[in-house]
């Protein structure tokens, strides 16, 4: 399946991987856009399509206390500026079908969270707002049941589909990539590798996720090598003061690095 952008994510059509990078969560609007300007110097030079990724907020949380975001639409309007700003598109996950058309006025992507993708409603709330859908694979999902997902969105007479692996649960504590999966789901739509929600380790008895990200270049190298159209990573410039997923987070400044070795394997790769 080929995917028909929008106008502002036509630069993902390219011989590279494209990017999906930015914090897990849209904690302030200078933290936005102090991200989002040091990851577009480094797409721009290593000529990587990249989309900006925030949540606006955190619904999916193990503790009441836990953060869950600045407000909806003071979020949402962090993530507009940062579009308008760098001039590049957006993606954000919504929880409620009520939050479809409500974000769809302020990002290019509407990312259907991994817990959720099988929630028909929902899919079918983003896949009618005419926006790119981004649907995480359920962590107890199989590579082939996506196919169902996909077909939800089409079926609403939008082609304009991704899928995003993050990994799939192992035992009660961890999680693993089958790479086996990715040409499968290929199949279906482009498909991401969600690096860094791979390398979770949920359901902590402190209520508080956990994370390998000494990790993250093993699992993207593997990605690219097997085929994927895009990397998805969160990346802060102090994950361990992040507000949300700090644990599995890519240091900022290790990303130009990671991702200079990313675009030589993709160029060896395309030239077998």
């Amino acid at each position: 399946m080929k995917l028909e952008l929008v106008p502002k994510l036509k630069n993902l059509q390219s011989n590279n991987f494209f990017l999906l990078a930015g914090p897990c969560a849209i904690e302030s609007e200078e933290m936005a856009l102090r991200i989002a300007e040091k990851v577009v110097g480094i797409t721009q030079k290593l000529e990587i399509p990249y989309v900006f990724k925030g949540s606006f907020k955190k619904a999916n949380r193990s503790r009441i206390d836990s953060f869950t975001g600045i407000g909806d639409e003071k979020a949402l309007k962090i993530l507009r500026k940062v579009s308008e700003t760098f001039d590049v598109p957006t993606v954000t996950d919504i929880h409620e079908v009520s939050d479809a058309a409500m974000a769809a006025e302020y990002v290019d992507v509407l990312q259907i969270p991994a817990f959720l993708v099988r929630q028909t409603d929902l899919v079918v709330a983003a896949a009618e707002t005419g926006k790119v859908v981004n649907l995480k694979k359920g962590q107890f999902m199989s590579p082939e049941s996506m196919k169902h997902a996909v077909t939800k969105v089409t079926d609403c007479n939008n082609e304009q589909v991704l899928i995003t692996d993050r990994g799939t649960m192992f035992g009660y504590q961890d999680m693993i990539v089958d790479f086996r999966g990715i040409p499968t789901m290929r199949q279906y739509a482009p498909t991401v590798l969600d690096v860094t929600h791979s390398l979770q380790q949920p359901n902590q008895s402190a209520g508080v996720t956990g994370g390998r990200p000494e990790m993250i270049s093993t699992i993207a190298r593997a990605g690219i090598a097997v085929g994927v159209d895009g990397i998805f990573i969160e990346t802060h410039f102090d994950p361990k003061n992040a507000k949300s997923d700090g644990a599995n987070m890519l240091d900022l400044s290790l990303l130009e690095k990671l991702l200079t070795d990313l675009v030589a394997i993709r160029k060896t790769i395309k030239e077998l």
